[in-house]
């Protein structure tokens, strides 16, 4: 383990998956690279070795403003084809992605760098959660019948329908997953989607994009776009987009938030996450430190939901530290491909680089920082597992969120006490309890300010699971029922005996 010295300067950042395009506009070019030529905004660079894959235009604004109008057009008809046309889309999608499900995962180890293992894992959740909505969709947006004081005055109804052409940010962490969250249930309840992904996934964009057009989807119903951030303002902007859905950091989730209040549009948003992991005494510390090891290093720590401040009572304090440190240490900094390998680079060099500046801010402020294992190899987006511990009340990186492989460690003096470190957060994604006692862990996630909450688990994602927060987490819900609700026209229906008194 090696300590980190205590810096000199401070300097406020906030990581998450995706952020408002500012650089200038570049030109396409071929063949591979170890660095850009120019400033780029949509590129392929393989975060483990540099190197420049492959480089994308922004699309044209014609494009854009023709897109638009593909999408309405599209929304015309899918919106009224039956749910069984819209299932069979959705399980076509389904098996495409798992008959060539080492194809579609390498794009994803090679655009951001997740381990080879866990991008198979993210290809085989997309395709259930296409599935889902392909068993579900009917049921889930049938009419529901409402009851009325006075039947002999007639029958009133609530019926769900889509609302249009739908705007969707999604940030590079889960490039599938994000988008499958969002696309398998909007299109399901016959709205159409506009995609504008991260700039550092465009391949996974495009593929994600032919991908349901050799499902069967309707041309126009789902469009990828290579959009700059004043694109997003016009798209927002035109009266034929109903809503946007953003997956990302704070500041762009405000950005979008704004334009699309600006112009009476619905948003859903899932922004940053802090994920409390709480450690009761009763415990099985053994399993709980396992646990705790993967909810904060999976995916390379860049993870909204991963366990980022690790909370753990004094009485088994000692003992937790003792045993996540030689967890962590355990840890295999590789390349991303090769199976052995347990810990992946960041997405990118930038990300790497802003992720230590972070750390130093925090030590700067008075927390210690201790880097565990083996050092990680020095090509490639890497950073050292650190841990840190100290960091008191006064120190601003208690509220920070951490994306990549950093743990905040709390001592807590009591399950009281666990809670209210758990709570002083702005943030209010998910959120961990580990306990023997099962209502105990009830109990003590009731009173945990998330919009999720698990016992003797960290915080996962599944088809069959909302996912959403509160506080600066933003706002909404995706998946299951709640999900295919968010961007639909919940319009009442009333017969009234035309004899009915006033």
């Amino acid at each position: 383990m090696r300590r980190i010295m205590r810096g000199s300067t401070f300097r406020l950042r906030a990581g998450h998956g995706f952020h408002l395009p500012l650089l200038p506009r570049p030109k396409k070019t071929a063949g591979r690279s170890k660095e850009p030529k120019t400033s780029m905004r949509y590129a392929t660079i393989n975060p483990y070795n540099g190197d420049v894959l492959k480089q994308f235009s922004e699309t044209a604004d014609a494009d854009v403003a023709r897109a638009i109008t593909d999408a309405h057009a599209a929304f015309q008809s899918w919106r009224y084809a039956p749910f069984t046309e819209r299932a069979k889309v959705m399980r076509s999608a389904a098996a495409i992605l798992r008959s060539d499900l080492d194809g579609y995962a390498r794009l994803l180890t090679l655009e951001m760098g997740k381990l080879f293992t866990e991008a198979k894992l993210e290809v085989e959740l997309s395709a259930k959660i296409f599935e889902y909505y392909a068993d579900n969709a009917e049921h889930l947006l049938q009419p529901e019948i409402l009851p009325v004081a006075d039947p002999a005055e007639g029958k009133a109804m609530i019926v769900h329908e889509p609302l249009g052409v739908i705007l969707a940010i999604e940030p590079w962490n889960f490039p599938y997953y994000q988008i499958a969250r969002i696309i398998a249930p909007q299109l399901s309840a016959g709205n159409t989607v506009l995609l504008k992904h991260a700039q550092n996934v465009p391949q996974c964009a495009e593929a994600f994009e032919a991908l349901m057009l050799k499902a069967g989807l309707p041309r126009g119903a789902f469009i990828n776009l290579f959009a700059s951030r004043n694109q997003i303002t016009t798209i927002l902007n035109d009266p034929r987009v109903c809503g946007v859905a953003l997956t990302g950091s704070e500041r762009a989730g405000a950005a979008v938030a704004a334009t699309a209040g600006a112009a009476l549009k619905k948003s859903m948003m899932e922004l940053g996450g802090a994920d409390a992991f709480i450690v009761l005494e009763d415990a099985d510390l053994k399993k709980t430190i396992d646990w705790a090891v993967f909810g904060r290093h999976w995916n390379a720590g860049q993870v909204c939901v991963s366990s980022k401040r690790m909370i753990v009572v004094d009485k088994v304090y000692d003992q937790f530290m003792e045993g996540y440190v030689k967890g962590v240490a355990a840890l295999r900094a590789g390349d991303p491909f090769d199976p052995e390998t347990t810990l992946a680079p960041l997405s990118s060099q930038a990300a790497a680089d802003g992720l230590k500046q972070q750390i130093r801010d925090a030590v700067a402020q008075g927390a210690k920082a201790t880097e565990v294992g083996a050092p990680v190899p020095n090509q490639g987006a890497f950073v050292q597992p650190t841990i840190l511990t100290d960091i008191d009340g006064d120190n601003p990186a208690r509220h920070w969120e951490f994306f990549g492989p950093v743990s905040m460690i709390f001592r807590a003096k009591d399950e009281d006490d666990a809670v209210r470190i758990a709570n002083d957060t702005p943030y209010g994604l998910g959120g961990s309890v580990f306990t023997a006692d099962e209502e105990r862990g009830k109990r003590v996630a009731r009173r945990i300010e998330t919009g999720m909450v698990f016992i003797n688990h960290p915080t996962m994602v599944k088809a069959d699971l909302p996912f959403g927060g509160v506080k600066n987490s933003g706002y909404g819900r995706e998946l299951i029922g709640l999900g295919i609700k968010e961007f639909v026209n919940h319009k009442l229906i009333d017969v009234v005996d035309i004899d009915a008194p006033f």
